[in-house]
């Protein structure tokens, strides 16, 4: 597998680039990943969206890819495809081939080289498996990205929040802090305490509440 050069790891840049990972699956990844596009390039920043792995469609890839115009091919936002809609191991087992993660490296390594921010949204959560070896933080780890995590507001979220955020720095990666989604279906008397709860048991900011599919988000005080 492709090692990332210590010039890539360490590039200081005008606007971020970041891994947006997930407390689960279906929280949100691609909304904020798209909101957060569309802040960094109406701020000026030439910033472009990475899926690295769609199972199923490529719905996800194809939002981050409207969200900067159209900068990049599809190919590049999504290098690699997986028509079974599974997790990335399951789907690539059930299709009888491995995914090569060299591909998504180096395609990686090249948007970063030609693009001020690129935006990495992973596939499910953050230990989700892409080989039976290399766990999805294992891919964020090799980008060296700080990562944000995404949270859906509902129960469990606690729970979700501080399994994933304290897993992050045993990749050696750093936590940018969290964006907590909620969903527009969501009981507000069951989630309501949510966020204060987290703004006093987290040692990492809270970027942004958003309601999903509604809103903005600002990235200037990353």
């Amino acid at each position: 597998m492709n090692e990332l050069p210590s010039s890539a790891r360490h590039a200081e840049k005008s606007f971020p680039s970041y891994f947006i990972t997930g407390t689960d699956t279906g929280v949100g990844k691609t909304f904020v990943s798209t909101l957060m596009i569309r802040s960094l390039r109406a701020q000026g920043a030439d910033a472009v969206g990475m899926k690295p792995i769609c199972c199923g469609d490529r719905k996800d890839a194809e939002l981050l890819h409207a969200a900067c115009e159209s900068a990049i091919p599809l190919e590049d936002v999504n290098p690699v495809w997986l028509r079974t809609p599974a997790s990335p191991l399951a789907a690539s087992i059930a299709e009888g081939c491995g995914i090569d993660t060299d591909v998504i490296l180096e395609t990686f390594l090249r948007l970063r080289r030609e693009h001020g921010s690129v935006i990495v949204e992973g596939a499910g959560g953050w230990l989700v498996p892409i080989r039976r070896d290399f766990l999805m933080s294992d891919l964020a780890a090799a980008m060296a990205l700080p990562v944000v995590v995404v949270i859906a507001n509902r129960i469990g979220a606690i729970n979700h929040a501080l399994l994933t955020i304290r897993s992050i720095p045993l990749s050696g990666l750093v936590c940018a802090g969290v964006v907590l989604n909620d969903p527009s279906h969501n009981s507000a008397a069951a989630t309501a305490v949510n966020l204060p709860i987290l703004e006093t048991i987290l040692d990492v900011p809270i970027l942004s509440c958003v309601r999903h599919g509604q809103g903005t988000l600002n990235l200037k005080s990353v």
